[in-house]
């Protein structure tokens, strides 16, 4: 049989095709437009509402502050949901406010990160040092993680992940959201070895699909922003490093230093880079996928391998 012959019965391989081109496209169409949603939403408010509120109201530094903060917030869901009603013409059921599922996602995600946690301070890899107790300035600093984990669950979760999924399937787009958010922490790290970026990007990839794991078991934002949260208001009052940030030690009620190899303590990033919570994460993480999975959580790839016959040569 010559070369350039085709036998339909031989080996087939896949075949990228103009119907995958144009669903890269919208999706990557759909990114854009979601992204620039939110941003541009927060950009309306920061540069047009809240001068006018500062104009008009004239508040105090600290009021000013919260102000801003909650509009930021408030904008960016704005943002999100105008792109949801308006591109994806449906109505955004993940920002639906659940019953049970703030405490019981906020009580999740302090039992798994405070559980390990205590286990460090048992074994003296962490070591409490004074105890300063409850400082009001914890609100403002609780106030910033809400807000905070709940902007990174908007854009990673609600927008990356949720694109990327309807595109990829469940199942990558598991793995690329979570690489994306860790690579966009590598900024927390200052003066950082090797093996601080590798845990780094170990663990903070891992949280990744912990919480894009979450939502699709869920397919509720509010729940995941309440895991992620209460997950570093945990970190934060045991007076250990959040995510690599140092400047928040100082008011926790805990004062606390590690005196443990950074294999086990985490490092400079903090408990979170601990081979000790990546164990235990990848443990919880698994059982989430699994349940999610086995109640039908996961969505197919609207990309499907086109199959090509190739010729075989005699």
């Amino acid at each position: 049989m010559p070369p350039d012959t085709l036998d339909p019965d031989v080996t087939t391989r896949p075949r990228i095709g103009w119907p995958h081109l144009r669903l890269a496209g919208r999706m990557l169409l759909a990114l854009l437009f979601g992204g620039t949603a939110v941003l541009g939403a927060i950009f309306v408010f920061r540069q047009g509402a809240l001068p006018l509120i500062d104009a008009w109201l004239q508040p105090d530094a600290g009021t000013l502050s919260a102000i801003r903060r909650i509009g930021i917030l408030l904008a960016a869901v704005t943002g999100y949901w105008a792109y949801v009603r308006l591109h994806e013409r449906r109505h955004p059921t993940e920002l639906k406010p659940p019953l049970l599922g703030l405490p019981l996602g906020a009580a999740g995600g302090a039992l798994m990160i405070g559980l390990p946690m205590a286990l460090l301070f048992a074994i003296n890899a962490y070591e409490p040092l004074l105890v300063r107790g409850a400082s009001s300035a914890l609100w403002g600093v609780a106030a910033l993680i809400v807000i905070a984990a709940t902007l990174e669950e908007l854009v990673y979760r609600g927008l990356l992940f949720r694109v990327l999924e309807r595109t990829i399937g469940t199942g990558i787009a598991l793995v690329v959201q979570a690489l994306v958010f860790a690579v966009m922490h590598l900024d927390n790290l200052t003066h950082a070895t090797a093996g601080d970026i590798v845990r780094l990007l170990v663990s903070v990839s891992l949280l990744g699909v912990l919480w894009a794991g979450l939502f699709v078991l869920t397919r509720n934002l509010w729940v995941v922003a309440a895991h992620h949260a209460a997950w570093n208001f945990t970190i934060l009052l045991s007076g250990l490093p959040l995510s690599g940030i140092e400047d928040w030690r100082a008011l926790a009620p805990l004062q606390s230093r590690m005196v443990g190899p950074d294999w086990l303590t985490g490092g400079m990033f903090g408990p979170e880079s601990s081979w000790l919570v990546i164990l235990t994460t990848t443990a919880a993480t698994i059982w989430l996928l699994r349940v999610a999975k086995r109640r039908g959580g996961f969505v197919a790839a609207s990309i499907a391998p086109t199959k090509t016959a190739v010729a075989r040569l005699p």
